[in-house]
């Protein structure tokens, strides 16, 4: 009776140590559409004013968790009885990752005239600034909402050989890390040129040093969302690329004499010319007829 009782729970920590591995890969094959994740909200953060910024976070990081809430269920009832649907949909993903990479590209090259920027202005009524607010929250969310199926897909094609309980216990602890890891940064990263501000104040004209790490970080914001767009363009063409690159033989041969991450993102950029292309000749066509 006893070893029984003892083996259930090896059985448990078995399960748990198998869990904590795969979860631990699935997070280091999602780094690069989490990176993405990072970037795409730091930008959709970080045009509010001062005082707003932590209650709109909040308010967009609400609807992440519920998304995932949504998400979660449906991705685990198709890898349990459609698992077959999981690498066809996760190269949808991929393909749709690529899109984007690519439009950021052509963007960079081909500006657009107008850029829709919300500003806050002094004769801005309260009721308009919690309108613009509301608006900017939901498009947050329905970005996150297309990047969660992404990442929750992207984790189960990681774990897809493993057993049922791993991959509810791996896919859900990263999807969850996610939205946690994501906001988390991004709010110290919206935040910077507040805290910023605050050593300048603090620093006077005493304290040089305090003082210059404050501009320092005031001047460094624009510039590290910047930086993070790049980043989050590259990561999502890599990702887009690697797909492809581990899923379709063919690929896979035609590229191999390439260093992997050189292939990847030369496989994103090709696959996102291409969808851009389609898209652009969609509308052409649709405009034209």
């Amino acid at each position: 009776m006893t070893g029984g009782f003892f083996a259930v729970f090896d059985d448990i920590a078995t399960l748990l140590d198998d869990a904590a591995s795969m979860t631990k890969v699935t997070a280091q094959k999602t780094a690069g559409i989490l990176g993405d994740d990072l970037a795409v909200n730091a930008q959709k953060a970080s045009n509010f004013a001062a005082s707003r910024e932590i209650p709109v976070l909040w308010a967009i990081t609400k609807g992440s968790f519920i998304n995932k809430l949504i998400i979660l269920p449906l991705a685990f009832l198709l890898s349990y009885f459609a698992p077959w649907a999981i690498i066809p949909i996760l190269m949808l993903g991929g393909a749709y990752l690529a899109y984007e990479g690519a439009e950021k590209i052509l963007e960079w090259i081909l500006p657009h005239k107008h850029h829709e920027k919300i500003q806050f202005q002094q004769n801005l009524c309260e009721d308009e600034i919690l309108k613009i607010e509301k608006e900017k929250i939901k498009s947050a969310i329905k970005t996150d909402f297309i990047l969660s199926i992404e990442i929750v897909i992207m984790a189960l094609g990681v774990v897809i050989d493993e057993t049922f309980t791993t991959k509810l216990i791996a896919v859900t602890i990263v999807a969850f890390l996610a939205t946690i890891g994501v906001y988390g940064i991004v709010t110290m990263i919206v935040r910077m040129d507040d805290f910023g501000f605050k050593l300048i104040e603090l620093a006077k004209e005493e304290k040089k040093l305090l003082k210059a790490i404050g501009l320092v970080l005031v001047k460094s914001l624009p510039k590290v969302i910047k930086a993070l767009t790049i980043v989050g363009t590259l990561a999502m063409l890599l990702v887009a690329g690697g797909i492809y690159m581990h899923n379709l033989h063919q690929v896979h041969e035609f590229f191999h004499f390439m260093p992997s991450i050189i292939a990847e993102i030369f496989i994103g950029v090709i696959l996102g010319a291409i969808v851009l292309g389609v898209e652009k000749l969609f509308f052409y066509i649709k405009n034209h007829i």
